[in-house]
Order: C-alpha cells, then sequence, then structure tokens
C-alpha cells in the first residue's frame, strides 16, 4: 500500500556563498534520491532549511535545477540555538512509497553527521562519482526543457 513517509536529510555547506549552498544541496538530495530509489513523480512536496547564517541561495533551487519543476516546495530558516551546527541545511522530503519507515534510508553527511549519529550510516560517499551522476541529472533536467 502506498502512502506518504518522511525522507530526512542534512549536510553542511562549506560557506555562505550560492555555489557552496548549491552544491552542498544538490549533494545531499541525490545521496537521498539514490539511496531510497525515489522517483520525482512519487515526491509529494519537501521543505529545505537552512541555519541562520547561510541565506546566500535558496536551496530549493537545487531541486529545480535537477527537474523537479511540479513539485512543490518550501524553503525556511532553523530556529538559531546557542551552540547548535551552523551552516547547516536540512531536507525533508514527502515521498509517496511502499517502503515501511524501517527500510527508509535518512541521509546525514558532512559536519551534519553529529545531529544523528545513529542515523549515518551510509557507506563511504564517492564524491566524484556523485559529482558525476549530479551532472547527468543537470544535464537531463536540461534537455527536458528544451523539449516541445
Amino acid at each position: 500500500m502506498t502512502v506518504c513517509r518522511g525522507v530526512r536529510g542534512a549536510t553542511t555547506a562549506d560557506d555562505n556563498t550560492k555555489d557552496d549552498i548549491l552544491r552542498a544541496t544538490r549533494q545531499l538530495l541525490a545521496l537521498m534520491i539514490r539511496q531510497n530509489g525515489i522517483e520525482t513523480g512519487d515526491v509529494a512536496s519537501a521543505i529545505f532549511t537552512t541555519t541562520p547564517d547561510l541565506n546566500a541561495e535558496f536551496p530549493a533551487l537545487a531541486a529545480r535545477q535537477m527537474g523537479w519543476l511540479d513539485v512543490p516546495l518550501l524553503c525556511t530558516h532553523e530556529i538559531s540555538v546557542p551552540g547548535s551546527l551552523g551552516k547547516c541545511i536540512r531536507i525533508l522530503l514527502h515521498w509517496n512509497t511502499d517502503k515501511k519507515p524501517a527500510d527508509i534510508a535518512h541521509v546525514y553527511v558532512k559536519g551534519a553527521m553529529r545531529l544523528r549519529p545513529d542515523l549515518s550510516n551510509l557507506p563511504p560517499v564517492d564524491w566524484d562519482e556523485l559529482e558525476h551522476w549530479i551532472k547527468h541529472e543537470l544535464d537531463r533536467a536540461e534537455a527536458a526543457k528544451r523539449k516541445p
């Protein structure tokens, strides 16, 4: 039975720049997609948050660049709690799936691994291979926009 489930993920950006925010968000989103076998058409909506020290770009733009043109997206800031992790980007996907909650892979990488060490059990990430996959997805999304 297909139900709507939440898939969570978090990462950190190197700096408060447009490029760093988009790169970190694309990487996180790509890992979430690949770890769970998520198809864009099954995503009901997504919420993107950043800590207040990241404001150079909307992280949801990364999803739009990857072809998520029909998915409702929302960006907001996390609460500024003293001593909390900075330069952090979080994503909550609402995903229509047959998977049980225990079978969903939540993704915490880079500095965000400290947020949920119990969920930070991904195999080592080959960042070069991931960037190659992301480039392929960006190219595919761009080609789809050009088709009449």
